[in-house]
């Protein structure tokens, strides 16, 4: 089970209902966000979570309303006695981009891992999480990414009884290791069924509608996707600005056949987001206004 939450669904700037575009998911006792603006920390409060558990945080890219809020949720995290290193991934330049910020947070009890993206497309094994981080089209270098929970085949105990493996390696093959021990080499293909199917999540915001979008969200159990403007008569604005409209996300979000679509970064002047949703749900109907603290618990699919 993959525990989802937009903590918040603006952009530009954070509003008095609205907190800047942020998502946070947890897995397995992990936690990982995407971006963090100004107000991230008091949407995780508002949520109920904890800024401890958090593993990873990706940035799409390095506009305030997606980083300005990092200085404050490391020294939150400092003040919670963390010592376990934190990994940050985003373009190329987030190491220059987290010294700065860090002049007002320099002393910290855990160590900074940054990983920099330089490739269109690049895939990173992390704390349980498969993240694939792919370029987009915004007017700085900009990713989305796609965050997969990765499911093995089942393990067969008739399979492993009848090759005679010794009952202490069941679990280490189980969890995909292979094992060599008295002259014999046991792999996890004896005993384990077939990859079954996974979970996974695709978010993306600030960009045009790139075809590497509905490539690298394709068949998602979740779409978050940028819908900065509602009206149809905002669309030169966002081609201007290289952003999306609602029906731009809906039209991404059936190409890339995803199971739901939630929009997020709306802009200041959208004042009731879900007034402009029949435009988009014409060309998708499982489309969804997302409001702050949008929550989900993306579940493994029953055998």
């Amino acid at each position: 089970m993959l525990d989802v939450c937009l903590l918040g669904t603006g952009g530009m700037m954070p509003l008095p209902r609205r907190k800047l575009t942020s998502l946070m998911t947890r897995y397995n006792g992990s936690n990982f966000m995407i971006d963090c603006g100004e107000g991230t920390q008091v949407a995780v409060k508002e949520k109920g979570w904890s800024f401890k558990p958090i593993d990873v945080i990706c940035f799409t890219h390095y506009h305030a309303d997606h980083i300005s809020g990092l200085p404050g949720l490391l020294l939150t995290m400092g003040n919670a006695e963390r010592t376990e290193t934190l990994t940050l991934i985003g373009p190329k330049g987030l190491v220059r981009v987290v010294q700065a910020l860090r002049v007002i947070a320099p002393e910290l009890p855990f160590d900074i891992q940054c990983i920099e993206l330089t490739q269109p497309e690049e895939q990173i094994e992390l704390c349980g999480y498969h993240i694939t981080a792919f370029r987009v089209n915004h007017n700085v270098t900009c990713y989305g990414y796609s965050i997969e929970i990765k499911r093995g085949g089942k393990f067969d105990a008739s399979r492993a009884k009848e090759q005679g493996i010794p009952l202490q390696y069941w679990n280490p093959l189980q969890k995909g290791q292979t094992i060599e021990a008295d002259g014999k080499i046991y792999t996890p293909d004896m005993v384990l069924g077939p990859v079954r199917k996974g979970i996974k999540l695709t978010y993306t915001t600030d960009t045009r509608p790139v075809k590497s979008i509905a490539e690298h969200a394709k068949d998602s159990d979740l779409f978050i996707c940028e819908g900065m403007y509602g009206e149809q008569d905002k669309e030169e604005k966002a081609k201007a600005h290289k952003h999306m409209t609602f029906r731009e996300a809906a039209l991404l979000a059936k190409e890339a056949q995803v199971k739901e679509l939630w929009l997020t970064h709306y802009s200041p002047s959208l004042v009731r987001p879900e007034e402009a949703l029949p435009e988009a749900s014409k060309v998708f109907p499982n489309t969804i206004a997302a409001r702050d603290r949008q929550s989900v618990e993306l579940q493994f699919e029953e055998e």
